[in-house]
């Protein structure tokens, strides 16, 4: 089948050159060094929680989470932009070749720099200019779009770059705020974008399926329902930040889980099932973490424990964070490559790893005696997905389009 109507919008703007496959277009430089910077950045911490390794810089537990949702996270941005924007918004030059090196090149440089964090401005600068570089790249076409179809993306980032703002102001003492709350609002943040951007991924990936296997039906993201989750998520962290011992959270969490489970009815077509189709059953686990995160941290502050709060939160970021970035990966991975969209005994094992890594890291509270064993456990069953995905896909990413088209 021709994918022509959801992966080649973009080329009639694609730059003239002749660029290596591995830089004629953003994904592809991205992906093949986030995944191995995914095993070893997991791999360490591993090692660093677990206690098989001393902590080599202040503040470890900021450091951790602040790379694994700004460092991570960016990298899956800008190639969510890169990919999506020339498509989206026709007319939208794609990055390639020295360019793209160039701003993927800053992406490492900020990586290396948190080493470094005890000159906070160093880091700052660097991590600061790539988020503005990336902002500057998406602001026309997203937020000054006249139809606003996708502006909630380009606001959102804009919100994350003020959070990361205030979170380096903290380190540099312009301001005295506790830094886990700084990230636990940037994570919150972040959960909101996972949503908006599952939106888009959801309807080119179900329909992609739909088209090859000449379903008579069409997916529809529903607006409403991820406009909710995203509401409730927003408020969730705003009380969490300003009242943080209240009982309203249970009830707030409890909400956002209920807001979270609702979009899985998306799936349920008019005409034909894709419920238990595998792309639709990756997704949908996408949501299911998510809504098991909010959900069991509402539980706890209903039951005034409080003592699993942070271990539940890895439900977001192990569970719904790690496996969005997975998914995401596999599926531009082969759309984008002119492939069409299929799923293999290696993708399942992949998803249902991130599954146990995930229930292994956020029940630790339960099984305090194997806490060590868990932290080290779950980082090297949530890396193997990540080391079968560079086995899989690299071939594709250093290769030319299999259709012969540019990119």
């Amino acid at each position: 089948m021709n994918q022509e109507p959801f992966a080649t919008k973009h080329y009639l703007h694609y730059p003239k050159g002749d660029f290596p496959p591995y830089l004629a277009y953003g994904f592809r430089a991205i992906f093949l060094l986030l995944a191995p910077y995914i095993v070893i950045s997991i791999l360490l911490w591993g090692l660093v929680f677990s206690g098989y390794i001393n902590p080599f810089l202040n503040d470890m537990l900021s450091w951790h989470i602040y790379e694994f949702l700004y460092g991570v996270g960016i990298a899956g941005v800008m190639a969510f932009l890169f990919t999506g924007l020339p498509e989206l918004f026709p007319g939208t030059v794609p990055i390639v070749g020295k360019k793209l090196a160039l701003i993927v090149g800053l992406w490492v440089l900020g990586r290396l720099s948190f080493w470094f964090i005890d000159n906070v401005y160093v880091v700052a600068i660097i991590n600061l200019a790539l988020f503005v570089w990336i902002i500057s790249y998406a602001v026309k076409p997203v937020i000054f779009d006249p139809l606003q179809k996708h502006a909630s993306i380009g606001y959102t980032l804009l919100i994350l770059f003020f959070i990361e703002v205030w979170f380096f102001g903290a380190i540099a003492g312009f301001w005295s705020f506790i830094l886990l709350d700084i990230l636990k609002v940037a994570l919150g943040g972040f959960m909101a974008l996972t949503i908006l951007v599952l939106r888009r991924v959801n309807m080119e990936a179900m329909n992609e399926i739909i088209t090859d296997e000449e379903i008579d039906d069409t997916f529809i993201a529903k607006p409403p329902r991820y406009n909710l989750a995203v509401f409730t998520i927003v408020i969730f962290t705003i009380v969490e930040f300003l009242f943080p011992q209240n009982q309203i959270l249970g009830w707030l969490g409890l909400a956002a889980a209920s807001a979270i489970l609702a979009i899985l009815s998306d799936f349920v077509l008019e005409n034909e099932s894709i419920f238990f189709k595998p792309y639709s059953l990756y997704m949908m686990t996408i949501l299911i973490l998510m809504a098991l995160g909010y959900g069991m941290m509402g539980y706890d502050y209903l039951n005034s424990q409080i003592y699993g709060l942070n271990h539940f939160r890895h439900f977001l970021t192990t569970g719904a964070f790690g496996l969005s970035f997975y998914m995401v990966m596999i599926i531009i991975s082969q759309v984008h490559t002119g492939r069409h969209l299929k799923s293999n005994l290696l993708i399942t094992l992949s998803v249902f790893l991130i599954v146990v890594a995930t229930f292994i890291r956020g029940l630790i509270p339960f099984f305090l005696e194997y806490s060590n064993i868990m932290y080290l456990s779950s980082s090297i069953i949530w890396a193997l997905p990540f080391i079968i995905y560079s086995f899989q896909f690299f071939g594709y990413l250093i290769k030319p389009r299999v259709d012969g088209i540019a990119g």
